[in-house]
């Protein structure tokens, strides 16, 4: 499925918001609360996903001044940060999410056109134009919105996001790897994503196989 810029930021944004109101909603406890993602707790994923928007704020600078700006300095580093980010505070985590997600929004809407057309590399090495940095956004914070585990579910995304995404993991699992199946559109997308579903089969009516986490 085709996907234009504006749809991504647009995407970005409503799950920005979604984020946010379910992480205005934690106390201590909720914080401490395992997530959706196996290991994590809530505190370890809204510092993920602060973090990210700091790395992807690094490539918008790169596409906006032509200097080379890597996401992350090494696999490692990602994820030593996430483990020094989930033993801050709540009202800390709060703060760092609201602060780098804004300052990214502020980021993107500067960025003249002809900088969506620079070449950056994402995190697993990919180089890619610019104008796809609002798309990876957009699937960390819809996805991680329904990982946050409050209450938000696939069927609470955007239909147009859902069908981008559907097309997205398919590509990246390779269409040979990922079994014909039917079901309701968002547990169909739940499925894909390898997060929790239920009335997904494939077309002989048997349950469909399990996939592996995706992002």
């Amino acid at each position: 499925m085709s996907r234009t810029l504006a749809q991504a930021l647009a995407w970005s944004a409503e799950g920005t918001e979604l984020c946010g109101k379910a992480i205005a909603g934690l106390d201590a406890a909720g914080y401490g609360a395992p997530c959706g993602l196996d290991g994590w707790t809530r505190r370890h994923l809204v510092a993920h996903l602060a973090a990210n928007a700091e790395a992807i704020g690094r490539l918008v600078s790169w596409a906006r001044t032509g200097t080379e700006q890597r996401m992350y300095s090494s696999p490692e580093q990602r994820r030593a940060d996430i483990e020094a980010g989930a033993r801050r505070s709540g009202p800390e985590l709060s703060a760092w999410f609201e602060r780098s997600a804004r300052e990214l929004a502020a980021a993107m809407a500067a960025l003249p056109d002809r900088a969506w057309r620079a070449e950056v590399v994402t995190a697993q090495g990919r180089t890619v134009p610019a104008a796809e940095i609002p798309w990876m956004r957009s699937r960390e914070v819809m996805v991680h919105a329904v990982d946050l585990a409050t209450g938000v579910t696939f069927a609470d995304l955007p239909a147009g996001f859902r069908a981008a995404l559907r097309a997205d993991i398919v590509a990246k699992r390779g269409a040979g790897n990922v079994p014909a199946v039917s079901g309701p559109d968002a547990e169909v997308t739940a499925y894909l994503a390898g997060r929790p579903y239920s009335g997904v089969t494939t077309a002989d009516g048997t349950l469909a196989p399990s996939l592996p986490p995706w992002l």
